[in-house]
Order: structure tokens, then sequence, then C-alpha cells
């Protein structure tokens, strides 16, 4: 608990009418996505780098926890007060789109900013911001930094890492830093801007990100190829991105999410397929794109894909991604909880991945429904089970440990967007060794000495 000296103080900075220990905020800011429930002992809406500064100040002298949050959005329990303290809540002031420089293409934002805002704002003017996580519509351009978001455009652009020039932030000892140019080369000295991106705010709270922009494409086509084995799939990828194109999206469904989204939506989808890959290409010549889906035609045809569909219209397209877009909501049909993991693999790892996570459902009679990413080996697997039932979720974690066994194994890594948070911070020993976890401590140690900064996530 604050003490009320302490509460006073940090009152003095923000204002009585932004700062809050009421049993309503204290609730609303407890979780994410995870469900996992750690209430703060107070939650506060800075208006500005300067009251960010002075209260990490304050809380570093007085060695109070601070933990940064934009939208709650995440899946690991990075954003919760798990050790107590105060919530710093960004979205509230810290929301605004300083600049778009059409003649550098870069666009300078605060960490509040919502990622479609940020989209549909840069594209009036004609430029383009790739990374557009499934959580666009709400989640932030500072969370996505500090998680390294990705999204279904990865395959070809990329995630957020690709975009961040510079960053502004504040250390835990009220310092405030500039890190990174806007300009494209950048040389001197360490890159803390790479440090600072999926450090999921243990080393510093973001105040201001300078992004990347690209000129926008005037075209896109959308397919979608139906395979008999999520085998053939996966092998199509790979092979795909080997053989000369480079789409926009590759993403699949395998075929207990394709069952799945056709019981719940009616979508006249073939519930017998082993697997569905959804693509899309983009570009400024229309007769570029054709020869991009016919070369992509002919290496999923190669590799077994029973039938190819071109969308013929924006209407068309939206419906061959409807049921990718819906996956997640619909696999609910198989077990009230399910424990949702993003592990990577290399793409050509894809094949095997699958056939042994299936291998590992069979193991223990449960269903791990797989879909993502697979355009860059991003495979979001679900392992769904009755909550209710204890021996079930014992079951499902379980069955967790050994995906992760697996993934590692074949040279992938625990989290390709989600990152590590708390939910997964007891599996770090298994991608890394003693001395590379020694790195991150000390790295950790340097940034936060009095570890006030989001304590405990990461298995640090």
């Amino acid at each position: 608990m604050l003490k009320r000296a302490d509460r006073d103080s940090l009152q003095r900075i923000v204002g009585k009418e932004n700062m809050f220990i009421d049993k309503a905020h204290l609730i609303a800011y407890s979780y994410d996505a995870t469900r996992t429930r750690f209430e703060p002992d107070a939650v506060i809406f800075p208006k500005n780098e300067n009251e960010i500064s002075k209260i990490l100040k304050y809380c570093n002298d007085k060695n109070i926890n601070v933990v940064p949050r934009g939208a709650g959005s995440g899946f690991t329990g990075g954003a919760i007060p798990s050790s107590g303290g105060i919530v710093l809540a960004l979205e509230k002031y810290m929301n605004k789109i300083i600049e778009i420089d059409m003649d550098n293409m870069v666009v300078v934002v605060q960490p509040g900013v919502i990622n479609i805002d940020l989209q549909k704002a840069v594209e009036k003017v004609g430029l383009f911001y790739p990374p557009d996580p499934a959580s666009q519509e709400y989640s932030t351009i500072g969370g996505n930094v500090s998680e390294n978001a990705g999204g279904m455009r990865a395959a070809k652009y990329g995630i957020t890492k690709d975009y961040v020039m510079a960053i502004r932030a504040v250390l835990p000892n009220g310092e405030i830093i500039k890190a990174g140019k806007r300009t494209i080369k950048d040389v001197a000295g360490y890159n803390i801007v790479g440090i600072l991106i999926a450090s999921e705010g243990t080393l510093a709270v973001i105040t201001e990100i300078t992004l990347k922009l690209l000129s926008k494409p005037k075209f896109s086509k959308t397919a979608m190829a139906i395979f008999p084995t999520v085998e053939n799939a996966m092998s199509a990828v790979f092979k795909t991105m080997a053989g000369g194109v480079t789409p926009v999206a590759m993403e699949f469904l395998d075929n207990l999410t394709i069952r799945a989204v056709e019981q719940n939506y009616k979508k006249g989808l073939p519930i017998d397929a082993g697997a569905i890959l959804v693509t899309d290409v983009d570009g400024n010549l229309e007769e570029d794109l054709n020869l991009q889906l016919a070369k992509i035609e002919e290496i999923f045809k190669e590799n077994g894909a029973t039938d190819f569909k071109r969308a013929k219209d924006q209407k068309e397209a939206s419906d061959i991604w409807f049921a990718r877009r819906n996956a997640s909501q619909a696999i609910s049909i198989y077990g009230s909880k399910k424990i949702n993991e993003d592990v990577t693999v290399p793409r050509s790892k894809l094949p095997e991945t699958l056939r042994r996570f299936g291998e590992i459902a069979k193991k223990y009679n449960i269903n791990i429904p797989c879909f993502g990413h697979a355009g860059d080996g991003n495979i979001h697997t679900n392992v769904m089970v009755d909550g209710k039932d204890p021996k079930q979720v014992e079951i499902a974690h379980q069955a967790i440990d050994e995906v992760f066994k697996v993934t590692i194994e074949l040279g992938g890594t625990l989290s390709g967007e989600h990152g590590i948070g708390l939910s997964k911070a007891p599996y770090m020993k298994l991608a890394f060794t003693e001395s590379e976890m020694e790195l991150f401590r000390s790295i950790k140690k340097a940034f936060d000495p009095n570890n006030i900064l989001n304590p405990n996530k990461m298995g640090l």
C-alpha cells in the first residue's frame, strides 16, 4: 500500500483529477488479455513527459514500483502490476500524432496513439505504416514498440522494430534520454533504440516515437488456396517465400480452425481441408500483381493445393479474409479455457512443427487448433480444454511445456509478437543459457538499479 505521504506527493505532481485509488480504477487497471489480476495501489494519468520524469524520480527515491501501460491488450501479463505499486496509464493524455514529415517520410507520435489511427492519418497523405497487429483497432504504438508487435503484413514489410527510428524515454531515475535519429543511417554509439524495443516497459517509459513510413502501394490483390494437409500448406509457404515472390501476407488456418469458423459463421469453408492459406500481394502496377499471383498459384499447386481462388473485388477479398480474422474467437467451441501461444520457427521448419504439435494433441487427447502468420513462421498455437476441470488445465500446461520444447529444439523462439511478460517467464530458461539470462539482468540493472520499473517481468 502507498503511504499517505506518497499519495499526496504524487497527487501534487499530476493533480487530484489524474490520480485514483478507488476500487473501480484499481480493478480496471489490474488485468490485461490474460485475465490474470493484480491490483495496483494507484492509477496515475500523466499529462506529459515532464510529469512522468517527476513521478519516476519520486518513485525511484521511495522505492515504489511503476508499471507503464497503454491499452492493456497484451497476452502475457506484461502491463499488469504483479508487485503492486502504481500503474502509469499513458492512453488519456499521451496520445497525439505530433508530426507527419512528408519530406523525410517519418511520423512522430506519443505512446498512447492507437495503431489504426496512425495508419489512417498517414494514409490520408499517401503514406503507409505497415505493422498491423490483430489488436490494431485498440492497441497503442507505445505498447506495440514495447512488445515489438507484428501483424499480417509482416511477411513482406516486417514488424515494429523495422520502423522505429528514434525514441524519447524517461529512465527510472527521472532522467530523459533521446535514442536514435530520423536519419536513414546512424551507427554512432550503442543501439539503445533496439534495446528499448520489446523491453516490455522494464527499462524506461517511452514518451515519444519516431517511425519510418513508406509510400502507400496503389493496388492489392487477395487469393485463397485449399490444401489436403497442413504439411502441404506449410511446404508451400516456405517454397513460395524462397521462390522469388514476397507476398504481403501469408496466413494459414488448420483443419480444426476451419471447422470452428464454419460451425460459427457458415461461410462455406471446406471442412475436410487440411489447411487454408490466404495471401495478399501489393504494388504500383496491376500487371505485376497478376504475375505474382500466377507464381504463387504455380508453387501452391506444385505442393498439393487442390483449389486456388483469386478475389475479383474488395468484397470477395473481405470474404476470404473473414475466416482468418475471426479464427481466434471461433475456436472457443473446443473449450472454455484457451492457452494461446505465439511461437515462431524458421519457415522451413513449419511442416515439422505443425506435425509435432499434432502429435502432442494426440498424446494428451486434446484439441490444439493452429492458425497465424505462416509467412514469417509465427504460429498461434491454442491449447483448448475445459477450464472448470483441474485435470484438464494441468494437461494443458503439460502440453504447452512440450510445445515450447519442440519450438526451441527446431530453432524457434518462445514469442513472435506477444512478448514474455509474466506468463512465459518460467520458460525463459528453455530458450536462454544462464549466462544469457545474467546478461539480461545486467542490462536491467544498468537502466533500473532499484528494480522499480515493471519488476518480475520477462523472468528478470
